[in-house]
């Protein structure tokens, strides 16, 4: 029985050293990740390769609890793909890129940075050559600028314009006895419609319809130009469908080739002067992104911090994936205090969310106006909370295609009742101190009186918005507010109503920020705010709550967006400044 403890005691003894030796070589790799130098060895005649296999965000992140335990982040970074695609233009041993694109997860702000990032890259004469198998629109808008264009012989591509679809709750309610009790401003604000409507109003479809088909002209333009085919030409096939496979996408001049993975790769080995029988070197992204933004840490003291400011807006500190109203106002700050920051980039990516957050964060812009420049850079969508935090710029920068605008505010509050005491058998009862006590409540319908103070809110909170808008405008509160009621614009549309100033991209908008403090170019460097977390960081920040959700994801597919949709809905608060729907274009 000795010998057998004694063994025993010496493998548990064993297996403590190995464990702890594990953790010790563990934390030296990830030490040695965060730490090293990431930049790639380049074999010479090397082409990059852009697959896009992942979201593209403001921001590379490896913040979930899936990407501490893989090589790839959460997603692709557009920041970090326009450096590595500048990098590759001046790279003597990059010869040319290889867009291996399918079904491109990008806003259509982000795809107009990326594509004219390749365009200027053409500029060097370096070659661009695409391969798919299937191209959604956004994916061909994007492969359109190369000079050589495979699609694969059975393979699909999709030009039949763009649609936006929207999920309707209203006959969900009924049968599960919820009442929505909706307070808005605005004809357009049809951000509640989906909890009272089982379609699309006559306003709803009326601006839906206008900024989509502005965005799809203005993409329109632009293929036109980069494949040499008449606009008109080119609208007769997307409006009529003619492309219904491979075959058509050739004839029609849509595409160059139709051909396999192996050919394109063939056609690019001629161009590097490579033997058919030898491998191409073919470079990843994540292999050649300098992860150290080494251009940045260059230059003099001089700074412009950019704030990106990305997701819903949310009161609070918020999380990794929304903008909380304290973390975002302390970087603002951070920026006005600084006397190395000279000028300031706010790059917004919003669909708004609470009211009160983003008042509190439009404070920070105001007090920094006062004392440097402050540029707005919009992306992908900067609408109603996030048109908010905007308005007080110096100068508003959009895309074309942006989606702006939505100015105006909503509150919605259900009552269960009928949930609770006709599907569940459940009935409520209540001791109050006041006539009021219990407002707002969700278990008893409201009087006509709690209706009309909550309205009243709803109508002071809007009127203020205006105010400030048409302030930071400068134009007379009533021309804003006819442009206001909620309705959403392109960039192109908010561009010639003066809800922005210029049309333009995010180095565009540090340019002007840069003009504005008196800045030459070579005279400064970016300062990114707010800070991320490095690997090691998130390897002990890492939650049960992320952990969970990755686990959700990964379980729910493709039906997850539903389940994040449920759970934005069960964590609003307040009035809201959002967006009027989930916007999904495609």
């Amino acid at each position: 029985m000795r010998q057998f403890l004694k063994y025993v005691l010496a493998t548990l003894t064993g297996l403590v050293l190995f464990g702890v030796l594990a953790f010790i070589i563990g934390l030296g790799l990830l030490v040695s990740a965060v730490s090293g130098d990431n930049s790639a060895t380049v074999a010479k005649d090397s082409v990059l390769e852009l697959k896009l296999d992942r979201p593209v965000a403001e921001r590379e992140s490896r913040e979930s609890f899936g990407a501490l335990f893989s090589s790839q982040a959460d997603n692709i970074g557009l920041e970090q793909l326009k450096l590595a695609i500048r990098r590759a233009k001046q790279d003597d041993d990059i010869k040319g890129i290889f867009l291996n694109v399918e079904l491109v997860q990008a806003g259509m702000a982000s795809l107009e940075e990326i594509r004219n990032e390749l365009l200027d890259f053409k500029k060097s004469g370096k070659f661009i050559v695409a391969y798919n198998d299937i191209a959604s629109e956004k994916s061909y808008y994007l492969t359109s600028v190369a000079d050589k264009l495979y699609l694969n012989p059975q393979g699909t591509l999709e030009f039949n314009g763009l649609s936006s679809e929207t999920y309707y709750y209203k006959n969900l309610f009924e049968k599960a006895g919820i009442e929505p009790y909706i307070f808005r401003v605005g004809s357009f604000k049809s951000a509640v419609e989906p909890y009272f409507r089982d379609s699309m109003s006559d306003s709803a479809r009326l601006q839906t319809s206008s900024f989509l088909n502005s965005i799809n002209d203005y993409m329109l333009q632009n293929v036109a130009s980069a494949r040499r085919i008449p606009l008109n030409r080119l609208k007769l096939i997307s409006d009529s469908m003619l492309v219904h496979n491979a075959d058509d996408a050739k004839r029609l001049g849509l595409v160059t080739n139709l051909g396999y993975y192996d050919q394109a790769l063939d056609f690019m080995k001629g161009k590097v002067g490579l033997d058919i029988k030898k491998k191409l070197s073919l470079v990843s992204l994540s292999d050649y992104a300098d992860a150290d933004d080494k251009a940045d840490e260059a230059g003099s003291g001089n700074r412009i911090a950019v704030i990106y400011a990305d997701g819903d807006i949310v009161t609070g500190k918020g999380g990794n994936d929304n903008i909380g109203s304290t973390r975002f106002a302390e970087a603002i700050r951070k920026a006005r205090l600084d006397d190395k920051v000279k000028a300031v980039v706010l790059r917004v990516n919003s669909p708004g969310g609470s009211s009160l957050a983003s008042d509190i964060i439009y404070r920070e812009v105001v007090l920094t106006k006062k004392v440097k420049p402050i540029v707005c850079s919009m992306s992908d969508v900067a609408a109603s909370g996030g048109y908010f935090i905007a308005m007080a710029c110096d100068t508003i920068v959009a895309h074309p295609n942006t989606i702006t605008g939505s100015i105006g505010v909503f509150g919605v509050l259900p009552n269960i009742q009928p949930l609770l005491r006709d599907k569940l058998g459940i009935t409520t009862d209540r001791v109050t101190t006041g006539k009021f006590s219990d407002l707002p409540t969700i278990t008893r319908p409201l009087t006509a009186f709690e209706k009309q103070q909550l309205q009243q809110e709803v109508d002071r909170i809007y009127a203020d918005f205006t105010t400030k808008a048409a302030a930071g405008r400068h134009m007379p509160v009533e021309r804003l507010r006819r442009l206001a009621s909620g309705r959403v614009w392109s960039g192109t549309e908010a561009k010639a109503r003066g809800l922005v100033d210029v049309l333009g991209s995010f180095e565009d908008a540090v340019r002007i920020a840069a003009r504005r403090a008196n800045l030459k170019e070579d005279d400064y460097q970016l300062q990114r705010l707010p800070r991320q977390k490095n690997m090691l960081e998130n390897v002990f920040n890492t939650t049960s709550t992320e952990v969970r959700q990755h686990l959700i994801k990964e379980e729910m597919g493709p039906m997850y967006p539903m389940y994040e949709q449920y759970k934005k809905l069960s964590t609003m608060s307040g009035v809201q400044a959002r967006l009027p729907f989930e916007l999904n274009i495609q």
